[in-house]
């Protein structure tokens, strides 16, 4: 097959890493002139640590690691009242082993895709239009003014896609929208500040925190309940205004909210990855469109709410894939997009059903409800260090929570992979005094 990917963060290299080894051809187009180092903290688990292990890129994640050791929430003068350390090989948690940052797992998934002779990057470039989309092809015309055809087109660029609002009719995403607004930047980091995690919650809805990254960073971000209408319809208008109109509102809505909230509030003006966006679901009714699919946030935005957008984008790339190769010679992929749809949509529905009353609950807005919030916190913080608590709560990291149809030609890719790192432990030893080489690091 010859196929084109909009979009290199994570769905879309994934697909393309599995197609690549199976004699596909894959173009990945990213609108961006780079690869883009930005986004905040995700975490790999369940079936996607099974993935990552069956691409070989496991060890790799953990190189990015973030160093965070954990999870603590503090009162206004910067006391914690709950703490949740890192469980090593567990999950769920707020910590996980496999933190990384958004960017910093796209470029995993980059390396391990850029040098395949089946994989073409062109960065800086987007599909334009889409000229047909019928039996024969998908003919597009692209940003480089381009003409060229395709057995497959996939819309892996995100919740907001371009491509997808192009090409499938109005009512074929419905969005489920949380009352909650997220805002994510990157600042200095202090002295003070460690590898845990921190979050505040001041009253008015509102809840700040930082996290560590591993190039010395501090990643703060802030989520926000609008109490009133009136605040609710400021925030909606501000999402579509620019980056200094949101940085006012931001401001103006976080003045004396408490604790470093002032510090981290002044780092916003040169901040360069700052994003503003209102927490919102896709929901489609089909993925896909003739020889057009949607993958990833493009097709369901699952949100921060669920820590499953990486691992469903990963989940996804491996299913579609494997739906691919079990199409004939020449075959319309039509019907490997049905099975795709068929095959992940009651996992992902099931990912995606958080009733939307839940950010209210750990938002509070007056000095009572935030006792009571933080009481239960505090309470929770010691119930889950018991250890008989922690055997019901806590699963291996590693436990496929979505069992990963059969597919032989990717079984064929998976041990060709461990023959490989078999192989490279088997190298003589290497001098390490005489290598040089740059990681990530740990701060």
């Amino acid at each position: 097959m010859n196929v084109l990917i909009s979009g290199a963060s994570v769905a879309g290299p994934s697909l393309a890493w599995w197609l690549a080894r199976t004699g596909a051809r894959v173009t990945i187009l990213e609108k961006n002139p780079t690869l883009m180092p930005i986004g905040q903290n995700i975490d790999v688990h369940g079936t996607s640590v099974i993935i990552a292990q069956k691409m070989g890129i496991l060890q790799d994640i953990r190189d990015f690691n973030t160093t965070e050791v954990g999870v603590k929430f503090v009162d206004s003068k910067g006391e914690a009242f709950a703490e949740m350390p890192l469980k090593p090989g567990v999950a769920p948690s707020p910590t996980n082993e496999l933190e990384i940052l958004r960017g910093d797992l796209a470029k995993v998934f980059y390396n391990a895709t850029k040098d395949s002779p089946n994989i073409e990057y062109r960065f800086g470039t987007t599909v334009k239009r889409v000229i047909s989309n019928n039996d024969e092809a998908v003919e597009v015309e692209l940003s480089d003014g381009r003409v060229e055809k395709y057995d497959l087109l996939v819309a892996a660029d995100g919740q907001w896609s371009k491509l997808r609002k192009a090409n499938f009719p109005p009512d074929a995403v419905q969005l489920r929208d949380y009352n909650l607004f997220a805002v994510y930047w990157t600042t200095d980091r202090l002295p003070i500040d460690t590898n845990w995690g921190t979050i505040y919650q001041a009253t008015g809805s509102r809840v700040i925190g930082t996290r560590p990254d591993p190039y010395g960073n501090l990643r703060a971000s802030l989520m926000f309940v609008p109490p009133t209408e009136s605040q609710r319809k400021a925030w909606d208008l501000v999402a579509r205004s620019d980056k200094q109109a949101q940085v006012d509102l931001v401001r103006k809505e976080y003045a004396g909210a408490g604790w470093e909230t002032d510090r981290l509030l002044a780092g916003l003006d040169k901040a360069d990855d700052f994003y503003f966006h209102a927490i919102q679901q896709n929901r489609m009714s089909e993925w896909s469109q003739n020889r057009i699919v949607c993958l990833g946030d493009a097709a369901w935005a699952p949100t921060p709410l669920t820590g499953m957008g990486a691992s469903l984008a990963m989940i996804g790339g491996y299913v579609l894939a494997g739906e691919l190769t079990k199409l004939g010679p020449a075959e319309h992929p039509r019907r490997a997009l049905e099975a795709f749809d068929k095959a992940l949509r009651p996992f992902v529905e099931k990912i995606q059903n958080v009733p939307t009353f839940v950010p209210r609950l750990v938002h509070p807005y007056s000095s009572v409800e935030r006792w009571f919030t933080q009481s239960l916190l505090s309470l929770l913080s010691k119930v889950v260090q018991i250890p008989w608590v922690g055997k019901q709560l806590y699963e291996p990291i590693d436990k496929e929570d979505y069992v990963l149809p059969d597919y032989p030609r990717l079984k064929a890719v998976e041990v060709e992979v461990e023959v490989k790192s078999s192989e490279s432990k088997q190298m003589p030893n290497i001098d390490s005094s005489a290598v040089s080489y740059t990681s990530p690091g740990r701060v």
